[in-house]
């Protein structure tokens, strides 16, 4: 009997409609969330009394410490854009550089960002390194690299990223799994072959940065929040945020 009862449905389950088994898998995720633990590791400090009057050689640290700490594909960010009725997507994809201009990334500009960053130039970008508790929020203005510029980016990086780059059609849809790997497999031949080979669609992007926040994660949750905004007449100001 008292396992016919455990497995009667609940009235919190019959009135949410859900079966007592789909209701078990909704607990057990909700333990899981709440079980997940973070910063369980000495975090590194952050004085912002120290630091530079620019952005970009604090990220260009905070970077090169979290690839030291051992955090994986440290460069990897998320670029959020907007489509031009303002509706938001995101994706993952690699920096490229961080200079005065800007930090740069590349895609095809058919592509769901190409065409979202030409209908509305602007973008944000997220890093996070959770070994050093630490992440930085990038937004700006995004301006497209010229033809040859962009093609140097291409051909600077890896086999692999130009054959993917080859294989083009991104974000289109694909009609079966047997399609891909026939392209894939015909690009990377053509990028051993070729490792000069253009690729006219892939362009460079440049995002020039107008806000710039650095996040110290805190196990006591006393986080630290320094952020630069770009005036135009004055350069760069910054200021502390509350957590």
């Amino acid at each position: 009997m008292a396992e016919l009862a455990a497995h009667q449905d609940s009235p919190d389950d019959r009135a949410a409609g859900r079966h007592p088994s789909e209701e078990a898998a909704a607990r057990a995720f909700r333990e899981l969330l709440r079980g997940l633990r973070v910063w369980e590791s000495e975090l590194p400090s952050f004085d912002p009394a120290r630091a530079p009057a620019e952005p970009l050689p604090l990220f260009r640290q905070w970077l090169r410490e979290a690839a030291e700490a051992g955090v994986p594909e440290p460069h990897t960010m998320t670029l959020a854009t907007a489509d031009a009725a303002g509706d938001p997507s995101l994706r993952t994809l690699m920096l490229h550089d961080a200079d005065e201009r800007g930090w740069h990334f590349g895609s095809h500009r058919g592509s769901r960002k190409g065409r979202e960053l030409a209908a509305r130039p602007r973008a944000a970008l997220g890093f996070y390194w959770p070994a050093v508790g630490r992440q930085v929020r990038i937004r700006g203005t995004v301006t497209e690299a010229g033809p040859e510029e962009s093609a140097a980016d291409l051909h600077r990086r890896s086999t692999g990223a130009l054959a993917a780059a080859l294989v083009g059609h991104q974000s289109e849809v694909l009609g079966s799994t047997e399609d891909l790997a026939r392209a894939s497999d015909a690009a990377w031949e053509r990028a051993r072959r070729e490792p000069d080979a253009p690729v006219p669609s892939w362009t460079l992007y440049v995002l020039r940065a107008e806000e710039v926040e650095f996040f110290q994660g805190d196990a006591r949750r006393r986080h630290v929040r320094l952020n630069y905004r770009y005036e135009d007449e004055g350069g760069w100001a910054h200021e502390l945020l509350w957590p």
